[in-house]
């Protein structure tokens, strides 16, 4: 064997190892219930997380600061982070009914809870993988502030550069600077940093926001103050888990209460007998291939049906959606805010309801008194809570005479967004079988979804295995290539798909809850290629790329429902 390959082998091994290690060290620290990530508690998760060095958190172990991972991060945690000394996990304790504000990052639907000046709560309610999640993200986060500090104190003593004396005194005093002052504090900024003028600049703009141009400056200072105040007063930061979220978790409480309430709403509308077919997607694809031809038919150009969706994506075309969901809840669609703590909306739609002989779709056995099928579509889960929210969504209903009502489940479909290995972004996966990531778990399946179906419409199709992570953030090269390169055959990864068909097979063969015929569809579309630099989930979102993959896997799924 080529030393090469050892060598390649190797890499992706001991990345492999580090995965592995920052799930028991997460684990353990979670039932320990606390912990000081630059302490030596923390020490197992940094040390792995530097040896796996993730696409997403970039030169994370060079001595630069990772600007593209900050801000990555930045979107996924509480604003004013950076802040806190002390930061608690806990599950839903009632915080929302005090006068504390919630704060919900742009990019995670998750409430949290500036307690004072020091402290930050994040509500956790989406089970293991979220608390994977938070933790990657906020060792990411201190690790890069010691970076700050280091560049920024004299000689390990308690005196600082005069750049950062001047960061200090803009943030402290709340300045408003002009132009020329806030290309000099870039500049300054670029030299704590270790990049380019031209680096920082990008990223200054990226994190302002309307009310706070500065935001950058404020987030790098404070970052930096408590990894000095760490180095030099021994004031260690801490993560702590509430004892209600310890007891809690894995033990299904959120899902079984967000499953109920469906339950609940299906009985109320006498819909418990109908044919049901769920669909996970996003809260728009489904909703707008139906009914947005019918109600907006002069918008769709020369034939084109993606061009109306394109338009509904558009975030100027607020009334349009508007027009679209306003005839939609007359028509069928019932929309399920989540007050369970899930954070998985639904919409419940009642196909009795809509004429489809205006929609594009065929309903093919027209006999007369042929049942209509119920669609309830939920919004994405969050990893481990696929399983959870699938797994009592498909339980049987408790009637109030305590008599046990299977659901009528005709078919389980799953659309999502996952990382691709052989595409490009905007590409389709159809995947044959999902594989459990770090264990030899498979999931070999039926898909009704075939690649010849999506040919021809000038998008990449790939059928494969999809390998189910344990988070995104937590992806390398080396891995990945590993997986594309082995007798797995793999085509891309994601969080859910294991999770979601554990569920789906454990209640179909195993509990006997649903019936044995259930028919299952998987579809993907890229949302990035970790393989290729300067593809990753760092470097922004699809744009309108994601809406002809989006809207193709639906009205495919469609057109086989109806």
């Amino acid at each position: 064997m080529s030393h090469s390959k050892i060598k390649g082998r190797t890499r992706a091994q001991e990345s492999s190892n580090a995965i592995e290690r920052l799930y028991i060290s997460m684990r353990h620290l979670f039932s320990r219930g606390f912990y000081k990530p630059m302490g030596i508690s923390g020490d197992a998760l940094r040390e792995s997380l530097l040896l796996l060095r993730p696409e997403i958190y970039g030169s994370i172990a060079e001595e630069k600061v990772e600007l593209s991972g900050l801000v990555y991060v930045i979107e996924r945690l509480p604003a004013g982070i950076e802040e806190c000394q002390f930061v608690n996990l806990t599950a839903d304790e009632g915080y929302s009914n005090s006068h504390f504000k919630p704060i919900v990052p742009p990019k995670r639907r998750r409430n949290c809870f500036r307690i004072d000046k020091d402290q930050m709560n994040i509500e956790v309610t989406r089970g293991r993988s979220e608390i994977y999640d938070i933790l990657t993200h906020l060792t990411f986060l201190f690790i890069e502030s010691h970076k700050i500090a280091y560049k920024v104190l004299i000689n390990e003593g308690n005196s600082t550069i005069r750049e950062w004396k001047k960061i200090e005194d803009v943030v402290l005093n709340n300045k408003k600077l002009s132009r020329d002052e806030r290309d000099v504090m870039l500049a300054h900024m670029a030299n704590v940093l270790g990049r380019t003028f031209e680096e920082v600049q990008r990223v200054h703009t990226e994190l302002s926001e309307k009310n706070n141009p500065d935001r950058f400056f404020q987030i790098i200072y404070w970052l930096g103050n408590l990894a000095i105040n760490e180095k030099v007063h021994n004031l260690k930061r801490a993560i702590t888990f509430s004892p209600v979220l310890r007891e809690g978790i894995g033990h299904h409480i959120y899902g079984e209460i967000w499953a109920n309430n469906i339950k609940d709403i299906l009985n109320n509308k006498n819909l418990l007998e109908r044919p049901i077919h769920i669909i996970s997607a996003n809260m728009h694809s489904v909703m707008n291939s139906i009914y947005a031809p019918i109600v907006l038919p002069k918008q769709i150009k020369d034939n084109n049906i993606i061009s109306l969706f394109e338009l509904l994506s558009n975030d100027d075309n607020e009334d349009l959606r508007k027009q679209v969901m306003d005839y939609a809840a007359k028509n069928g669609l019932t929309y399920v805010k989540d007050t369970s703590g899930t954070n998985i909306n639904v919409q419940i739609i009642d196909t009795e309801m809509i004429d489809i002989s205006k929609t594009q779709y065929t309903i093919s056995n027209t006999e007369e008194g042929k049942v209509k099928p119920v669609l309830i579509v939920m919004d994405y889960a969050f990893g481990e809570q696929a399983y959870e929210t699938m797994d009592e969504l498909l339980k049987p209903y408790l009637c109030d005479k305590n008599i046990k009502h299977h659901l009528n489940v005709e078919s389980i479909s799953i659309m999502g967004k996952a990382g691709i290995l052989d595409g490009e972004k905007g590409d389709i996966m159809i995947p044959s079988s999902h594989i459990f990531e770090g264990t030899a778990d498979n999931y070999p399946l039926k898909n009704q979804l075939k690649k010849q179906m999506f040919e021809g419409l000038g998008l990449g199709v790939y059928t494969g295995a999809m390998v189910t992570v344990l988070g995104t953030s937590l992806q390398n090269k080396d891995i990945l290539k590993f997986f594309h390169d082995s007798t797995w055959n793999v085509t891309g990864l994601e969080m859910e798909g294991a999770h979601y068909q554990k569920a789906i097979q454990a209640a179909s063969k195993i509990r006997g809850n649903i019936s044995k015929k259930v028919k299952v569809r998987y579809a993907y579309y890229a949302s990035d290629n970790p393989l290729k630099t300067g593809s990753t989930l760092a470097s922004g979102g699809l744009g309108t790329t994601g809406v002809l993959p989006t809207y193709v896997i639906t009205q495919k799924i469609l057109e086989q429902i109806f």
